[in-house]
Formats: structure tokens, C-alpha cells, sequence
């Protein structure tokens, strides 16, 4: 059987890295602190500020000062700007994206790693996970540089009057989750392109049929015996012949 570890140990870390970077992604599409409000009316917002996340706004009241008051937001709102629903959707399919690139990265470093005997597929899985985690760095990058342009700009958001926020905020600041997303799409390029890159051993390895295990690598040793010219060098035991006569 021909090991292939030792052309592998780069796209091991790419599947640390695309592991770690899809955990990021699951946090960035969960957490609010993608638009940070800043309001200058505290009765409402006692803290000054408030979080808008693609999922729901949240801020801390009077009512109940310790603990959030948040507001969901729905992908059918008709007052939410594009970004945010699209974003809504993108980072899902990032979340899904980045799980089967990690499975198919996980499949390419068995292939490479362990005794698969069937290898003629396995560049095929490794340009398949690179693909997948460009893709997924696509899908998290665009809804989070169209939301963090929309912050820079200070664009607001019609909210109802439900949500207690106010038209249109004092400033804005890019909230955590932003950069967090970021960070976690530059790793999943990173992990993408050393996945494309991946070449096998280019030095091709003796094969020999084993009637048992199948294929084996056959070792440069040759038997003493199988030397061309080769010549006994043995002794004969006297004490054996010895004995004989």
C-alpha cells in the first residue's frame, strides 16, 4: 500500500483552519452585534446603545435592567434594508456550505492519510473541498461587507415603533460579529487555496501483487540470493561431519 501522509501535512492544517473558521461562522450568524446604535434619548435605552443583529434588535431597558429586551426580525419585514435579509439567507448557506467542505476535507485527509487502495479519485475530493470553502468565504464576505458599508455610511432602519428605537441613530460602529465573520472567510480563503493546491507524490512507487493484502510497496533490498553473480560464502560445520563418519 502506498502512503501518501507526508504530502498532506499542509491540507491537514487547511482542515483545522476551515474547522475553526466555520465555528466562527456559526457564532457570527448567531450573535446581535452587528450594527451598534448609539442613541442619545436614554429613558428607553438605558445603556445608550443598542445591538442589531440579522436576526433580532436588543438593548437593555429600565424595566428590566439586567436582562436584554430584544425584538425578532423576520426575513419578510418589509421595513429591513436588502442587506439584512440577504444576509439572513447567505450565512445560512454559508453554515451549510461550510459543513460539507469540512466532511469532504475530512474524506480527502482519509484518502491521503490512511490505506485507501482506490486513489484515483481522491485530487478530485481535495480541488472539491478547496471549491466548497471558497464558496462558503463567498456566501459570509458578501452580506458582511455590504452590512458593515451600510454601518460606515450611517444608514438607518425604519423600525416599528414596537422595537423602541429611534429613526435614525446618533452614530453607528461595526459590531464584533462583523469582524469576527471576516477573520473567519480570510481562513476559509486560506483553507480553500492550500486545498486546490494539494499535489500527490510525483515519484511513482514499485508495485507488487500480494495474493492476500493486494498491492504492497515492494523495498529497493534485494535478497543476497537473487544478486546477479552472487556466491555463497558459508562454512561447512565440521562437528557435523564429525559425527557422521
Amino acid at each position: 500500500m502506498i502512503y501518501l501522509a507526508h504530502t498532506a501535512h499542509w491540507q491537514f492544517l487547511g482542515l483545522l483552519s476551515g474547522v475553526l473558521a466555520w465555528l466562527f461562522i456559526m457564532v457570527t450568524s448567531g450573535i446581535n452585534e452587528w450594527r451598534l446604535w448609539y442613541v442619545e434619548d436614554a429613558t428607553v435605552i438605558t445603556s445608550g446603545v443598542a445591538w442589531v443583529g440579522i436576526w433580532r434588535a436588543c438593548f437593555y431597558s429600565h424595566v428590566l435592567p439586567d436582562t436584554e429586551n430584544c425584538q425578532s426580525i423576520s426575513i419578510s419585514d418589509s421595513f429591513l434594508p436588502p442587506e439584512i435579509p440577504l444576509a439572513q439567507v447567505l450565512m445560512m448557506l454559508a453554515v451549510i456550505s461550510g459543513l460539507v467542505g469540512n466532511i469532504s476535507a475530512a474524506l480527502a485527509m482519509r484518502m491521503a492519510y490512511f490505506s485507501v487502495e482506490d486513489r484515483r479519485k481522491m485530487r478530485t475530493v481535495f480541488v472539491l473541498s478547496g471549491a466548497l470553502y471558497l464558496i462558503t468565504a463567498v456566501f459570509s464576505l458578501v452580506p458582511l461587507v455590504w452590512n458593515m458599508t451600510s454601518v460606515l455610511k450611517n444608514n438607518t432602519i425604519d423600525f416599528p415603533v414596537e422595537f423602541n428605537l429611534p429613526a435614525a441613530p446618533i452614530r453607528q460602529s461595526v459590531g464584533a460579529a462583523i469582524a469576527v465573520g471576516i477573520m473567519a472567510s480570510i481562513l476559509l480563503i486560506i483553507s480553500g487555496v492550500i486545498f486546490l493546491c494539494y499535489r500527490s507524490s510525483s515519484q511513482p512507487l514499485k508495485q507488487t501483487a500480494d495474493p492476500l493484502n493486494g498491492p504492497w510497496t515492494e523495498t529497493t533490498l534485494q535478497k543476497k540470493a537473487e544478486r546477479p553473480n552472487a556466491q555463497s560464502q558459508g562454512m561447512d560445520n565440521q562437528g557435523f561431519h564429525r559425527e557422521e563418519n
